[in-house]
């Protein structure tokens, strides 16, 4: 009985992660659904709210909308509300219902974009207010990026308080608002890569010299790494692993005739924890090693 009971209770954790002047950070999830979940999602007034579903299946009914959504996970979307209201979320047959919700006031967006200042910006304030940033291809909400699951990851840690959490949080948001302008500016292209392999093609463009692996790129964005190693394959004819080793190595190609940088802090720039490594992946490479190299 008593297990049950503390069940009942931890089953819904709705966690306030951050709450400032101009901005509120929301974390909803149900823990151990029953016969279903359920959840009300408050926006107010003038303010805009991003939204990413993080569990599938999320119905949403909103106040202001005679529409009823069907998400799927990895969703978002930012809408704009210009009076309070409450959104219903919820999910059926026992399943999980996880959102995160970032609210923010209209005039730190405002004073952000800073519309006065020319076209391109007035624009996208207008933009933002008409609410066209919810659907992207065929009226379908927009995909979650893996940047986008690596911020919210990074705000949901970040465990210092005060203004170093607030400078933190607000440079998170810039770079999710960028995120979001460029994957609509880039919605009237025709995408013939397929989505999979481009989308982990951008994630390791910006990110080979850090310690990734397909295993953790996987698990962000919710797509088995069997699929990630396949389907990128596939598209580019070879693995993940030999792509980010080729970035790699060109680069450090570029770095290896500055004689004033040290081979150790080539291999760190390059994503290699130990300089053993780096050259050897090097002299695979090249048929020569760094330091070889250097003296011819």
């Amino acid at each position: 009985m008593s297990v049950k009971i503390a069940r009942m209770k931890n089953q819904s954790h709705k966690g306030l992660l951050f709450r400032s002047e101009n901005i509120k950070i929301l974390m909803q999830e149900d823990l151990y659904p029953e016969k279903f979940s359920k959840s009300n999602m408050i926006e107010s007034k003038s303010s805009f709210n991003l939204l990413f579903l993080l569990s599938p299946n999320i119905n949403l009914a909103a106040e202001d909308c005679g529409t009823k959504f069907l998400f799927k996970k990895n969703q978002y979307i930012l809408h704009y509300s210009p009076e309070e209201s409450m959104a219903e979320l919820w999910t059926e047959n026992q399943e999980l219902l996880k959102y995160f919700q970032i609210q923010i006031n209209y005039n730190y967006i405002s004073n952000l974009i800073n519309p006065d200042s020319n076209k391109e910006s007035a624009d996208i304030l207008e933009s933002m207010i008409r609410n066209n940033y919810i659907f992207l291809h065929k009226q379908t909400p927009p995909d979650m990026t893996v940047e986008m699951h690596m911020i919210l990851r990074e705000i949901v840690n970040y465990s210092k308080k005060g203004v170093m959490q607030k400078l933190f949080v607000e440079a998170k948001i810039i770079k999710l608002l960028i995120l979001i302008f460029e994957q609509f500016n880039e919605k009237n292209t025709v995408e013939e890569t397929p989505k999979t392999p481009s989308m982990i093609k951008k994630f390791v463009d910006e990110n080979y010299h850090k310690n990734i692996k397909v295993e953790e790129i996987g698990k962000l964005i919710g797509i088995n790494q069997n699929k990630i190693r396949k389907e990128f394959k596939a598209q580019y004819h070879m693995t993940v692993s030999d792509y980010i080793a080729e970035l790699r190595m060109l680069k450090a190609k570029k770095l290896i005739i500055n004689k004033e940088i040290m081979i150790k802090e080539i291999a760190i720039e390059c994503g290699y924890e130990y300089v053993q490594n780096f050259t050897r992946a090097f002299k695979k490479k090249f048929g020569v090693s760094p330091e070889k190299l250097r003296t011819e």
